[in-house]
């Protein structure tokens, strides 16, 4: 299936891999089919792009890769809307934003996706552990051009 995207052009994605978020990410409740889009070699960092919307795209990794100890609760009622056959037939992930120099990730909101029914949901947790830009790794600012005469 061919997509269009803002970032990225024109790209070509599984069609049986497509993503439904009943609600929509928080702020976003219009937008509810997904694709997950690997860029790089980088198997820890990857695009959540919507397929309603070619410019709207989520950075999106693993937390365990960062913070190996977190834990995203899932209610029961969350695991039968995502048909989910246990805990572990799904993948969370969190949204990554720029800021202040790091990348950050929003724990408290992640997004689950069960693995073999491609439904996907995001949580708010309550956790007071965890905040909203947890900084995962810093980002060097651009090398500064100089000019030579």
């Amino acid at each position: 299936m061919l997509i269009e995207t803002t970032r990225f052009g024109k790209v070509n994605i599984d069609g049986s891999r497509v993503i439904t978020c009943k609600d929509g990410p928080l702020g976003f409740p219009n937008h509810r089919r997904f694709a997950l889009i690997q860029t790089t070699g980088d198997e820890v960092f990857f695009w959540l792009q919507s397929l309603d919307d070619p410019a709207l795209a989520f950075l999106v990794c693993d937390p365990l890769v960062y913070v190996p100890d977190y834990q995203a609760q899932i209610r029961p009622d969350d695991v039968k809307a995502l048909q989910l056959r246990d805990l572990t037939d799904c993948r969370v992930l969190v949204i990554v934003n720029k800021n202040n120099g790091y990348l950050t990730a929003n724990l408290l909101g992640p997004l689950v996706i069960g693995a073999h029914s491609l439904l996907a949901k995001q949580l708010v947790l309550s956790d007071k552990r965890y905040g909203t830009r947890h900084p995962l790794v810093r980002v060097d600012p651009p090398a500064a051009v100089s000019k030579t005469a």
